[in-house]
Order: C-alpha cells, then structure tokens, then sequence
C-alpha cells in the first residue's frame, strides 16, 4: 500500500510581514514599491532587505485595479504567418515593455468567434486595444466596443466608418499611385495586382490609387489575383497557376502584390519557372525578406516602428500628434520592377 504525500505550497509573504522586518509602517512598505513615489532613501533601502528576505513581491495587479489602470494593452493582430505582422509584434511589445506596460495578444484570425477572446482581454480591464492591420468589421467593432469602453486604435488599414477608432495609417491611395507611376514610366502596357482577403478596398486605398493612375495614362488593371490570404505559399501557387495556364505572350508586364509576402511568392514562381524578370514585381510594406539579394525587392516601407510609437502614445498617454510626425513612409526602389 502507497501513501501520497502532499506538497505544501509556501505561502507568500505580504507587505504586513515586510513592513515588521523593516521596522516601518505598511503604508510605507507600499509607496518603497510604487514608481514616482518619495520614500527616504535608508528607509527604502529597509524595505527593500526586508523584502528580498522574505521573498515578497508587491501584486502589481491588485494595485492597478485600485487605481483603474491595469497597464495591460490589448493587441489584436492576424495574419501572423506574415513576417510583417511578426516585425509589429516584435516592435509594439518591446515599446510597451520599456514604458512599464503589459502586452495581452489577442490572435484575431479571420472567421473566428472573436467574443471569447475580446471578453478575456475586458476582464482583465485592460486600458486601450491596439489594432494592427485588422479588418475590423462591424462585428468585431461592435464585440470591442460594447465589452470594455477604452481607446480603440487602428493601426496600418483604415476604419473611417466607426468614429469612436482612432486611425494611424499613411495615405494608401497615395502609395498606390506611385507604384503606378514608377510601372508607367518603364513603359509596361499591361499591369496585375495580387491581393490576400478579398475585402473592401478602402481598407488599404492601395488598389485606388494604382488604377486611378493607370487610368490617367488610359491603362487599367487586367488581371487581379486573389490569394484569400497573406501567405507566401498562396502567392506562389496563385502565379504558378496564372504561369501555367497563361501563355507567354497574355501576360501582364507588372504585377502589383498587396504585401511584400504575396510579392515574394510571385517572385519564387517566376524563379522556379525561370522566368523572373519576364513580369515586374512591386512589394508593399518594407519587411526584412524584401532586402535579400536574390528577390531584391522593389516596395513600398511603411515605417511602422513610428506609427507604432504614435499609437502607443495616444493608447497610454492620450497624446497625438500631427500626421507629418509618423508618415514617413516611400518608396524603396531595388530590382524586381524591371523586366530584363
């Protein structure tokens, strides 16, 4: 016969137990441990031994609830097979961290029940949602909005139909016409543009402004592809399927792709067809993949490090500033614009 022995969990020491040791009040013991707070430097170094002793450590958490600011901010992204939603994530929680703040992921991935995940984040209370290149439908809006009443901030698409989300994004229409000029002015005849959801296009406004300048120069779009999602394999059987099928002398000179992702993937079924610089390939975004030597891509740098920041001041500090401040983004000219 076997006997179970329980493991008893240690219990934790409190800010009464430290404030005993250190020989000082619990109040005392709470401002050692609050930032911006004025403690005498003796008493706090007290405190502090005192509490290294007995292992205590102050519950943020709690205090923040007190104080209705939990320090928590919500980030809701997709898509996060696409190396450019990687390089957000990895900029948005490094800034977040370096002003004190904790980042709760919220992985909101097309056709999903988003009321479960954006209930957690409201009983967390956290203090604002951040979202990064979400289309933020109707439904997702209306589930954001009516769980937690906190700032909302779209950043990298547009949401122009709800008043009550702040807006962060360069001027895509803008961009769509200088990637039409730049194809224009190698004197291409036929022009392509390779999208991911097939969603609304005042999302991005990127699709406007190419065929509204192909169109100043009687051009249009002739051939739109649409992946259904950012993801670089889809890219590549998309135009492996539009190589494959089209002949030679049918297809487009340039092909504008919504992301540098699906940019890449037209570029590996060109390369794999040995055709690579039979069509111009154009980017969209600026992610590192875009720089190597062997897709030398031609595109279009957002420069979402300051859009970021710009978002993480308004979302914690309720500061914004003007748009000349964080649209820097342009063209990035390399080699796959041109047809050799």
């Amino acid at each position: 016969m076997t006997t179970e022995k329980k493991l008893l969990k240690p219990a934790k020491a409190n800010a009464s137990a430290v404030a005993k040791v250190a020989g000082v009040s619990k109040w005392t013991v709470s401002r050692a441990f609050t930032p911006g707070t004025y403690v005498a430097p003796e008493t706090k170094a007290k405190v502090l031994a005192a509490a290294a002793e007995l292992g205590y450590r102050p519950n943020l958490l709690a205090r923040s609830l007190t104080k209705k600011n939990t320090h928590i901010i919500g980030v809701a992204i997709d898509e996060l097979k696409n190396p450019h939603s990687m390089k957000i994530l990895d900029t948005v929680t490094k800034e977040l961290q370096s002003r004190g703040y904790l980042t709760l992921v919220l992985n909101i991935t097309a056709g999903e029940n988003y009321q479960s995940v954006i209930e957690m984040a409201d009983q967390l209370q956290i203090d604002g949602i951040l979202f990064f290149a979400n289309v933020l439908t109707q439904e997702l809006h209306n589930i954001a909005h009516s769980v937690h009443s906190v700032p909302l901030i779209q950043v990298c698409r547009n949401s122009e139909a709800y008043r009550n989300v702040e807006v962060i994004n360069i001027d895509g229409f803008r961009a769509g016409r200088e990637i039409g000029q730049l194809l224009i002015a190698q004197g291409y005849q036929t022009f392509g543009y390779m999208k991911g959801p097939d969603t609304e296009s005042e999302h991005l406004l990127r699709k406007d402004g190419y065929q509204h300048e192909l169109a100043l120069h009687d051009r249009k779009v002739d051939l739109t592809l649409t992946t259904g999602r950012y993801e670089r394999k889809a890219a590549y059987l998309m135009m492996q399927a539009y190589l494959r099928t089209t002949p030679v002398a049918e297809r487009v000179d340039a092909m504008f792709c919504e992301n540098d992702t699906l940019a890449i993937g037209a570029l590996e079924a060109l390369y794999e067809s040995g055709a690579i610089h039979s069509i111009a390939v154009v980017g969209f975004d600026g992610i590192d993949e875009a720089d190597s030597p062997v897709w030398d891509l031609t595109t279009w740098n957002q420069n979402t490090d300051v859009m970021i920041v710009e978002a993480i001041n308004r979302v914690t500090k309720g500061i914004a500033t003007e748009q000349t401040e964080w649209r820097q983004d342009g063209l990035v000219i390399r080699g796959s614009h041109i047809k050799r």
